[in-house]
């Protein structure tokens, strides 16, 4: 949530950042409604000043052995008074919330305006691969290889989805596996999360009310619980509503699951196979900070990515997102980038995003400063890594000309020794 003070007091620069992710906003209604607020909390204020006083005097008649009768009736108009304005303080707050919670996070100032055409790669990993034979495609490989099954996937649950059997699930898990050491290895405590949450949490990770649609309801029109579509959503809301104390500060968490979303794609050749699913597997890393610290945070989290994708040995491009591009709750985003021969394309395995204080406002995510005042931490996720590109990544980059493909070196041992796959 964008900290309403500096739409009150800077309202040009928050029209003004808002522009370059694509929202143009008008703020006139909202602080009306905020000066409304405080005309109503002063005139609460003073009805209370004033019932008090009536019950001072109250005491004092009792003592005197005058009627009170009058007294008590002016009390119980104003304890009306009171309850009716009370409805309408709260009745304002409610808009002005929903208000809040329909605007993005504000960009970083170094971020281009404009969307995708405007991203900048700013690294790039190897040389692209070269063959001396003609390329397959993941989907043509692990389908002669016998480690991705597509068709009874979709049988059993539709399309976008797919079935790791043999070597392929043993690959996945290797992946997933080798992910959770390195992060061990980085001192992140591991967490086995909840594949079912809460309303509350969709709006603490920025998802609700704006992105309602992309996620699988479980209970209908009453959307109350919904399966998890990233890690994030659930390691943000871990310390929702808590003061965290400057001592266990920074807070360093990673944890794996399957991610659930609707969004399962297009028809596309670029997002053929596994590329965008209903369904896949990540690990995902999350960070609590302080404000100061939180730009180093962004750092390590994405040299931890980069060195993940550095050990696959695999040819990859790290692109800084421009503001339009980067989603909802974020202020500042960049994406590792996989190559795909069999299309030259990039495709995403990691986005590396810092929140800053928004999701922490959002969600009451608090922590207390040296002097005992209190401020909003900094929220930052990474994945580290998302695997459904990644195994189609290992496959086309890894090809070999009789059909069969290499097993990175790093993951030789959590394949059992085994080498290549044919």
């Amino acid at each position: 949530m964008i900290n309403q003070e500096y739409i009150l007091n800077q309202p040009e620069m928050v029209q003004k950042a808002l522009l370059k992710k694509g929202v143009d906003v008008n703020f006139d209604g909202f602080i009306d409604m905020r000066n409304k607020r405080v005309s109503l909390i002063q005139e609460i204020e003073s009805i209370r000043a004033k019932r008090n006083q009536l019950s001072k005097d109250i005491g004092a008649y009792k003592r005197e052995k005058k009627d009170t009768t009058a007294l008590f009736k002016e009390i119980e108009s104003l304890k009306g008074s009171i309850t009716d304005q009370e409805e309408n303080l709260k009745e304002i707050e409610s808009l002005m919330e929903k208000f809040l919670l329909k605007l993005p996070n504000l960009p970083d100032e170094d971020l281009l305006a404009g969307d995708k055409e405007n991203n900048q790669v700013i690294f790039t990993h190897l040389e692209k691969p070269v063959f001396d034979f003609e390329v397959k495609d993941h989907v043509e490989l692990a389908t002669s290889l016998n480690i991705i099954d597509y068709e009874r996937a979709a049988k059993i649950s539709g399309k976008g989805t797919w079935i790791y059997s043999s070597i392929g699930a043993r690959l996945e898990w290797a992946l997933i596996n080798f992910f959770i050491d390195q992060h061990h290895k980085d001192q992140y405590e591991f967490m086995l999360l909840p594949h079912i949450l809460n309303y509350q949490s969709g709006i603490t990770a920025g998802q609700f009310p704006k992105f309602e649609d992309d996620v699988f309801w479980l209970d209908g029109d009453e959307k109350q619980k919904f399966l998890i579509p990233t890690s994030e959503t659930a390691l943000v809301n871990i310390h929702r509503n808590e003061i965290l104390e400057l001592k266990d500060l920074p807070k360093k968490y990673f944890s794996y699951s399957p991610c659930y979303r609707k969004e399962a794609g297009s028809y596309r050749s670029e997002e053929r196979g596994m590329i965008r699913g209903y369904q896949f597997n990540k690990v995902e890393m999350l960070q609590y900070t302080l404000p100061v610290e939180s730009d180093n945070a962004f750092n390590e989290m994405l040299n931890k990515a980069k060195s993940l994708m550095n050990q696959l040995g695999l040819h990859y491009q790290v692109s800084k997102l421009a503001a339009g591009d980067i989603s909802f709750a974020m202020s500042r985003t960049f994406d590792i980038e996989v190559y795909l021969p069999s299309i030259d394309i990039y495709k995403e395995v990691s986005s590396v995003s810092n929140s800053r204080g928004f999701q922490a406002r959002r969600g009451m995510i608090r922590y207390r400063k040296a002097d005992g005042t209190i401020d909003y931490c900094h929220t930052l996720n990474a994945s580290g890594l998302a695997t459904s590109r990644l195994v189609p990544a290992i496959l086309e980059q890894n090809q070999q000309a009789d059909g069969s493909v290499k097993i990175p070196e790093v993951l030789i041992p959590y394949m059992g020794g085994i080498k290549e796959i044919r």
